[in-house]
């Protein structure tokens, strides 16, 4: 490695300002090559771009201003005083993404493996506040090996920093972290604390502590994909919003997903022109969703009805499959969309399915983003492991994030709504501006063959034949509570809609909404349910 002492110096009494800018542009190509074509290729060889090649393709061509590209370590010891490479392993700056700027750091994985230390910490640390007095999105593209050993407690230091950063930028602007790499112990909290996660797949992992040390404690063998790839953050623990096959692909998706985003929270998001008419109506909507409610269907299919062009990006698509949160645009506008999905354990709502709507409803409240929710839920899953693993809590998140929640917010009820499940599912009666439903919707305490076997259990058992006396007072139940103009009768919902008019009614609604404004009390903060 060649450090600027090695490289010819000009005389400080004689140099020209030709001679200088000269010297400056050795040493600019110097930072700019990094360690050397070796380590490129070994970067290469492993399936993953260099750090400046990443940020190349998230930035518009061209756009990208560099910070601190000719900053090294001050540390000694082990070696390292003779180890001193520009940018110290991250290369940060700003860029514009479709013309918006977007604040971005990137480990170089070639340069101490894109290990964290004082000074690569102490750059980060400066983008980040860069970031939020500006007021645009940051995006984090993450490659590293963690806290840089030999510099010590001084690593880990930074690492707090960066947390302490995260929580403060919490709300105030986006923060999308990219897992292009290992990311490991205390490095993941970082992610963690971000508004979204996207991995890629067999380069990726995060985990807290690895497979030797899981083996050690617990006996347990496991890859490290196995413990914290990208699948597994994607399908199993929730930790991965998105999960790509290769870094191109991902990139893009994360320039897609800004596209959809405000620059910070005093601002709305891009809204673009439609062309997708808004009077669009839909037939096919009276076939998709069947009138029987044991009959299960896919919610997406009906998102895709609604929305622009049947164009959306699911959040978290693959974790808590019984529940959809999506991002896409009505009229231009973008919207957060929360759907029950009969597809996958009928859309009844549990603990995980909870956990995820309601971060995905704090999201969008955050970044002025309007709610739409679509309801076709049977009640909360019912077992000994949900009651037992805290189903009244989690729930209770929920809840909690749509009652807070001052964006606009429309709730459209498709099928049933049953229960609890219905409260939560942003119902009139905790704050949703608007309440619409389709002439197929059910809403009561519980279906009506439960509430038949309640209220009526005593006739139907004392009856020559208890089948036909049940079904009778099922179609009793049904005739008196669960018709489709029961709550709209007392003002439970606003209107009984054509199935086929719903992308003009939510259009115009959200057009009325534009302007909606609503005070919270004067808090300090609330306190969440956990």
């Amino acid at each position: 490695m060649t450090v600027l002492n090695d490289l010819p110096r000009v005389s400080a009494d004689t140099a020209s300002a030709r001679e200088r800018v000269a010297e400056l542009e050795m040493v600019r190509a110097e930072a700019l090559a990094g360690p050397g074509r070796k380590a490129t290729e070994a970067q290469h060889a492993k399936g993953k771009l260099t750090a400046r090649e990443r940020i190349g393709l998230l930035l518009d061509p061209g756009s990208f201003s560099e910070v601190e590209q000719l900053r090294r370590h001050r540390a000694t010891g082990f070696g390292l005083e003779a180890r001193k490479p520009y940018t110290d392993g991250v290369v940060t700056g700003w860029g514009t993404v479709e013309g918006r700027t977007v604040f971005v750091y990137a480990h170089d994985f070639r340069i101490f493996g894109g290990a964290l230390g004082e000074a690569h910490a102490t750059k980060i640390h400066k983008i980040m506040d860069m970031a939020v007095a500006a007021g645009a999105p940051l995006v984090s593209l993450n490659d590293g090996a963690g806290a840089r050993i030999q510099e010590g407690v001084s690593a880990l230091a930074g690492y707090g920093g960066i947390f302490q950063r995260n929580t403060r930028a919490s709300g105030v602007i986006p923060q999308i972290s990219v897992m292009l790499g290992p990311c490991a112990g205390g490095a993941a909290y970082s992610p963690a604390l971000t508004d979204f996660v996207f991995m890629v797949r067999e380069t990726s992992q995060m985990f807290i502590t690895g497979p030797d040390v899981v083996k050690a404690v617990t006996g347990e063998e496991i890859t490290q994909n196995g413990l914290g790839g990208a699948d597994v953050h994607a399908e199993t623990s929730g930790v991965a919003h998105f999960a790509y096959d290769d870094e191109e692909t991902c990139i893009a998706e994360v320039r897609y997903l800004l596209s959809m985003l405000p620059q910070n929270n005093r601002e709305f998001p891009p809204c673009v022109p439609c062309t997708d008419p808004p009077a669009r109506t839909s037939q096919r909507l009276l076939d998709l969703v069947p009138a029987d409610g044991n009959r299960p269907y896919d919610m997406t299919e009906v998102i895709g009805e609604i929305v622009d062009d049947g164009d959306f990006l699911q959040v978290h698509e693959r974790w808590a499959r019984n529940i959809i949160c999506a991002l896409a645009r009505l009229g231009g506008q973008v919207v957060g969309i929360v759907a029950n999905q009969p597809q996958s354990l009928a859309g009844v709502l549990d603990i995980e399915a909870s956990e995820k709507a309601a971060r995905f409803v704090q999201m969008c409240d955050a970044f002025n983003i309007p709610v739409i929710t679509l309801v076709d839920v049977p009640g909360f899953l019912p077992g000994v492991g949900q009651e037992h693993e805290g189903i009244i809590r989690h729930g209770a998140k929920l809840l909690y994030a749509y009652c807070n929640a001052t964006v606009p917010r429309i709730s459209l009820i498709l099928r049933k709504a049953y229960g609890g499940a219905y409260i939560v599912m942003d119902s009139q009666s905790i704050g949703a501006d608007l309440t619409y439903a389709w002439p197929t919707n059910e809403i009561a305490v519980m279906g009506a063959e439960g509430a038949a076997n309640v209220i009526f259990r005593r006739r139907i058992a004392e009856a020559e034949d208890p089948e036909a006396m049940r079904e009778r007072m099922v179609k009793e139940y049904k005739a008196e509570l669960m018709h489709p103009y029961y709550a709209a009768e007392r003002g439970l919902v606003d209107d009984v809609i054509d199935p086929a008019g719903t992308r003009q009614v939510l259009i115009d609604s959200l057009a009325m909404l534009r302007t909606k404004h609503a005070d919270l009390p004067s808090r300090k903060h609330g306190n969440p349910p956990q």
